[in-house]
């Protein structure tokens, strides 16, 4: 053996075995860190403008799951391009637990349906924690409609295709993209009038610019007991107890209308499942909370908590349903 190369192998060895050392401790290290989640705040990405429904559930999330994970759940709205660039940044995130996001059935099922260049990817982008609040919708027209039921309404706009207008949020929205499917199944023709926003799209049914309107129960329950709108039918899976002697969808004959909103907590793509397992259970816990259940049903909504492999199920039905209807109605968007 050469003398002089002795020591160089002595040297290789040391590293191999330096580095052996090092990568036994990595899972172990690993597992520390995430004994100790959360040890700082947590950041949770709302993809829409404050003061919404989705906003509504976020906060109530991050007060009191915060108090169950002993650590500050903040609230950032980012908002735009129907919730993609939140949902986006999200899925963009470090998958260590400290971003997690508000997923719903606009950004998990049919924005992947109507924007075929949509920046994230609902499924492979996206580790799903739990879902939260199921909130319904409402079908509602103005008064000026000559029409009590739905079958009344049904039957109107048979006999005068094009004639009543249904308003939206904006082409490709959610609202849209349910009037559509609705159409499609109930064999009618409605004028789509697309707005910049929930907010003005209400204004005008209220107003009377507009025949018709789909909005989230609780933005659209106090025109309903005004008087300055009439509730025909609720998307969700049972009667609001808010507006018992309105029918669902199911109930009319139309089950393929799905059912309704929904409101859940996703993570960025490789979180750690013992992560997972730690906000699934610290969100169920203080959904718990009586006055948590309170605020909900205020607003209309139900809570809906689940496993992350039952909410992953949810978001798949919800996009398979509006593929349907988006490539049935013809409805893409750049």
């Amino acid at each position: 053996m050469n003398r002089a190369c002795a020591p160089r192998r002595r040297f290789v060895l040391s590293c191999f075995a330096v580095a052996a050392v090092a990568a036994a401790a990595l899972p172990a290290a690993s597992a520390l860190a995430q004994d100790k989640y959360p040890s700082r705040p947590i950041k949770l990405v709302v993809p829409f403008a404050a003061g919404g429904s989705t906003d509504l559930i976020a906060r109530l999330v991050s007060e009191y799951a915060g108090r169950e994970l002993g650590q500050s759940v903040v609230v950032e709205n980012k908002g735009g391009a129907g919730g993609s660039l939140g949902m986006e940044q999200v899925a963009r995130s470090a998958p260590d637990g400290y971003t997690i996001g508000m997923a719903t059935v606009s950004t998990h099922g049919s924005n992947p349906a109507v924007f075929p260049k949509l920046s994230y990817d609902p499924i492979k982008d996206f580790a799903p924690i739990t879902n939260v609040v199921a909130i319904p919708s409402v079908f509602a027209v103005h008064p000026s409609v000559p029409a009590k039921t739905m079958q009344e309404f049904i039957a109107l706009a048979k006999a005068n295709p094009g004639k009543y207008s249904f308003a939206s949020p904006g082409a490709g929205s959610l609202g849209h993209v349910n009037i559509e499917n609705f159409m499609m199944l109930a064999k009618i023709d409605l004028l789509h009038v697309p707005y910049k926003g929930a907010g003005l799209a209400l204004n005008d049914a209220v107003a009377g610019q507009v025949s018709a309107i789909t909005d989230n129960l609780s933005s659209t329950l106090p025109h309903v007991k005004s008087g300055r709108l009439r509730a025909l039918a609720v998307l969700g899976a049972a009667r609001s107890p808010l507006l018992p002697n309105v029918p669902t969808y199911a109930e009319l004959g139309f089950k393929d209308m799905g059912d309704g909103g929904w409101f859940g907590i996703v993570a960025p793509a490789g979180t750690p499942p013992a992560i997972v397992a730690r906000l699934n259970a610290a969100i169920h816990k203080g959904m718990q909370n009586p006055d948590f259940k309170r605020r909900v049903e205020e607003s209309g909504g139900t809570l809906i908590p689940n496993s992350p492999e039952q909410f992953r199920a949810q978001m798949q039905q919800a996009m398979a349903r509006y593929a349907r209807v988006a490539k049935a109605a013809n409805i893409k968007l750049d």
